[in-house]
């Protein structure tokens, strides 16, 4: 099925028959992806005295608690209450959910022990012809471990506060990572890039998102794609969240 999207004054063609989900599966493995010293995720059956929410353990239903921490435990988007000292939340500032978005792979610059995406590498790739909402960063190398990969105390890859500016120029509102963070793992709390692409506390742009921990396979090209960006409505800073491409057709 193929369905047609009126995007600033331009018409695009998608076919919704051909998802690219760029999320990674939140289940109980200990293998899964995790950072922030968050233990893996818990999904537990309801036990009382009179009621068992487990089929198999005689129950009518499977009836299960889950307990995550939607930062350290998978693909999740969050929005400027993470960093607020007001409360402000994912379900309540993200109300559009198609993007025009733009793909780039970017290798890492090495900067002592640090590796860091630059604005010069983002602006050697960007392609400035369409007017985009979303940029997509892959970094490489692009390893399927990425898939099982424990982020704590590893100085991940993380953008300059000079690429967030620039991103702020292009009037980008929503920036997807496949790394834990668009920051430095230990930066003594400033969380400079999440600061400058929210623009908090001056003038908050309260309707823009950051995702982080997202997984996209070689397979998938970069360039432009329409972006849906699915969350849970948690009343909550981040959720756990569901990016999925399709292609735009000539």
């Amino acid at each position: 099925m193929k369905a047609t999207i009126q995007h600033n004054q331009q018409t695009y063609q998608i076919n919704l028959n051909q998802p690219i989900d760029i999320s990674m599966p939140l289940g109980t493995d200990p293998e899964n992806t995790s950072a922030w010293y968050c233990p893996p995720v818990e999904i537990k059956a309801v036990e009382t005295e009179h009621f068992i929410g487990d089929v198999n353990r005689g129950g009518v239903v499977n009836f299960r608690n889950i307990f995550f921490n939607p930062h350290g435990n998978g693909t999740h988007t969050e929005c400027v209450g993470h960093i607020s000292k007001e409360w402000n939340s994912i379900n309540q500032h993200l109300k559009n959910y198609f993007f025009l978005a733009q793909l780039l792979t970017v290798q890492p610059e090495i900067s002592g022990e640090d590796q860091i995406i630059t604005k010069a590498q983002l602006q050697s790739l960007w392609q400035s012809n369409q007017a985009t909402d979303a940029i997509i960063i892959r970094t490489l190398p692009n390893e399927i471990a990425k898939l099982k990969r424990h982020y704590t105390n590893t100085n991940p890859p993380y953008l300059s506060t000079e690429a967030a500016h620039w991103l702020v120029e292009q009037n980008i509102k929503h920036l997807l990572i496949d790394l834990p963070s668009v920051d430095r793992e230990q930066d003594e709390g400033k969380l400079a890039v999440h600061h400058i692409f929210w623009n908090y506390p001056v003038n908050p742009r309260l309707d823009c998102t950051i995702t982080e921990l997202v997984y996209i396979p070689d397979s998938v090209k970069d360039g432009h794609y329409f972006l849906n960006l699915q969350v849970a409505p948690f009343e909550n800073d981040a959720s756990p969240s569901r990016p999925v491409l399709y292609t735009i057709e000539d």
